[in-house]
């Protein structure tokens, strides 16, 4: 089963003015769209070609002769899940379960909002910022370029892409402003109580 480019789970413009339908053109269409066209080339007539993602993207961690098998892979996940993690009209103070979870672990939603802007400021270069269940316990992380929790045997239940092809067009050098809209704009939480549950 090849991997396969999903689409957006809101129109290219739904999630405007805070991510606008151009970047959504390139991320999605141009940038996601080649990671999932080079993992496949990659993966042809080798053992993982009848695999799923999640486990290529796990038996591919680490190695060294698979580091280009890796980068597409997960970028292919990582942007997945990233789309699915936001929502037009999303944001603000977390509902049900992951309310009363990110309450008892962070103290706070403030608290949570803190670390995760500040990893996601703090990422040098390229990379994405998370929440991770981890232990069962709430957990902030960030990882470089196409690095992903799942391989360190974590749960991901948010993330936000701080690659700058993620928010360049829409607010240039500006990350904060972007880790900002994304907290109070775009978040999904309905998708992050199904991770949760």
């Amino acid at each position: 089963m090849p991997i396969t480019l999903p689409d957006l789970p809101y129109p290219k413009d739904g999630l405007a003015p805070h991510i606008s339908e151009k970047t959504l053109e390139f991320h999605h269409g141009k940038h996601h769209k080649a990671y999932v066209d080079n993992a496949n080339k990659l993966i042809a007539g080798t053992d993982l070609e009848n695999q799923d993602l999640e486990s290529i993207v796990k038996k591919t961690a680490g190695d060294a002769s698979k580091v280009g098998v890796f980068n597409n892979a997960a970028q292919v996940w990582n942007h997945t899940f990233y789309w699915n993690c936001m929502k037009p009209n999303g944001g603000g103070a977390p509902t049900g379960a992951a309310a009363q979870k990110i309450a008892a672990d962070f103290g706070s939603f403030e608290k949570l909002v803190e670390e995760f802007k500040n990893a996601g400021v703090t990422q040098f270069g390229s990379g994405w910022a998370w929440l991770v269940l981890n232990g069962g316990k709430l957990q902030v992380v960030k990882t470089p370029n196409a690095g992903n929790p799942l391989t360190e045997g974590m749960k991901p239940i948010l993330v936000v892409d701080v690659w700058e092809h993620a928010y360049y067009l829409d607010y240039q050098n500006r990350r904060p402003d972007y880790l900002g809209t994304f907290v109070e704009k775009l978040i999904n939480w309905d998708f992050v109580n199904s991770c949760l549950a």
